[in-house]
């Protein structure tokens, strides 16, 4: 299996830590507000990810954090009224409410910063006794950036570049103005916990390393998150981390791609950003998710209408080739296992593996058109063994085909007793009216398919 590392910008084979165990890591949400469609991009990455591993048979601890304490929380919260306890739980929630919808399986480990405040204590008491960090006079203690040699190896940044670049503030505490904090001293009416430097709470950066290294130990095999987390912030879990341990901090680093919005990144100004609950009113989750990994992980993806109904004729053509077959118990070997397993072993390839279950639907058609209902159970096997691992062809097809009316559409019921007017109305060669109640139907997003079966239909 070949993964691509961010550290050194080239694909690798991939050799855990400890044989057959993946220890992974990836930074979660800060719940302040509802889950965006950029975060549903890490979400559902990283659990195809998850999902792919335990198929091939890898024992995985997955680890995903919560930012549950921060600036835009605080914030947040004192604009509601509400206090910042309140505030995270209901957003929490809300996440998990969107991943169920999603297909998304929890984390084995979903660390709370606020249930850290010990640990993340500790590691920067251990920076400041080894010289890495140091109490400024504002009462914050930051991070000596000088002092870690190799700072900005995940990104290929110079140090002396970046610090040449930087703003300096007249009144600025700090030693450099590279350094950052590691914990902040309290303000007034703010959530606090006391500290050797005085009440406060953890700095952004701080929380990933000590969560990381209490759940996964000094040195882990995976870690993961978005595309805007590179530099600084896991630029700064490393310094933060390598300094604090003496070790590694991780072998494998993986980023997400972008998700863009009609070509343009995704802003609440722009007026064009979505929050997941936005798609799930107009799509089917399993839309959203294909649309999702239709693309490699790590690519950027464009966020459009056009997109999504791309998605959901694929998932229509999937389904339809399901629809009516009794699917069978599978072998995981055999050709169509070797090129699923070559296309996901190419560092998670979902564009490559969508190619080659379009293949294997297509062959499905073949055997159910020629009426060999064994080959055609055996071919609905693979093909829904593969879903499983991608987390998708988990609906009844009959269901997902006809989908949900609309709360002013037509009922199953008023489809079928259309489609058996136009029916009558062909016997009769009447084809104008036929093609008027086809024509009316297609206005409300029902669209026919005739065969020598019959007329099926699916909401558009």
């Amino acid at each position: 299996m070949q993964i691509y590392n961010t550290m050194t910008r080239k694909k690798e084979a991939f050799t855990p830590i400890e044989e057959n165990k993946v220890r992974m890591y990836v930074c979660g949400i800060t719940v302040y507000d509802l889950c965006h469609i950029g975060h549903a991009r890490v979400m559902v990455g990283f659990d195809m990810i998850t999902r792919y591993l335990r198929h091939r048979g890898y024992d995985v601890t997955y680890v995903r954090n919560i930012t549950d304490v921060d600036d835009k929380i605080i914030r947040r919260a004192n604009e509601n009224g509400e206090h910042v306890d309140a505030l995270t739980e209901r957003m929490i929630q809300a996440m998990h409410d969107d991943e169920d919808r999603l297909g998304v399986l929890r984390p084995d480990l979903e660390p709370r910063a606020t249930h850290h405040i010990g640990d993340i204590v500790n590691m920067v008491q251990t920076l400041v006794e080894k010289g890495f960090a140091y109490p400024a006079d504002n009462g914050d203690v930051y991070y000596r950036v000088n002092k870690f040699a190799d700072y900005g190896k995940l990104t290929n940044r110079n140090l002396e570049e970046m610090q040449a670049g930087a703003r300096v503030d007249v009144e600025d505490a700090k030693e450099n103005p590279m350094d950052f904090v590691l914990w902040k001293s309290a303000k007034e009416d703010e959530v606090s916990w006391d500290s050797p430097w005085g009440a406060g709470r953890p700095g952004w950066h701080i929380e990933c390393s000590a969560m990381s290294t209490c759940c996964l130990g000094n040195n882990f095999d995976i870690h993961g998150g978005g595309p805007d987390l590179p530099f600084p912030h896991h630029e700064n879990e490393i310094a933060q981390s390598e300094a604090a341990t003496g070790e590694k901090y991780a072998n494998t680093w993986m980023h997400a791609g972008a998700v863009r919005v009609d070509q343009e990144k995704m802003s609440k100004s722009l007026g064009n950003f979505f929050t997941i609950r936005d798609v799930l009113e107009k799509y089917n989750p399993e839309v959203i998710r294909y649309f999702l990994l239709s693309s490699h992980y790590r690519s950027p993806i464009n966020y459009s209408e056009d997109g999504l109904k791309s998605a959901r004729q694929s998932l229509e053509r999937f389904y339809t080739a399901l629809q009516g077959v009794e699917v069978a118990e599978v072998t995981a070997d055999g050709e169509w296992v070797e090129r699923f397993k070559t296309a996901m072993d190419d560092d998670f390839n979902t564009a490559e593996a969508f190619a080659v279950l379009f293949d294997l639907a297509k062959q499905l058609n073949i055997a159910k058109k020629e009426g060999d209902i064994e080959q055609a159970g055996q071919l609905a096997g693979y093909l829904k063994l593969f879903g499983d691992v991608l987390g998708l062809f988990g609906q009844d097809a009959d269901s997902f085909l006809k989908g949900e009316p609309a709360a002013d559409g037509l009922s199953e019921d008023e489809i079928e007793a259309q489609i058996e007017a136009r029916n009558q109305a062909r016997k009769n060669k009447d084809f104008a009216e036929s093609d008027r109640i086809r024509d009316e139907l297609a206005a409300q997003g029902i669209i026919l398919k005739d065969s020598r079966e019959g007329t099926s239909w699916v909401r558009e």
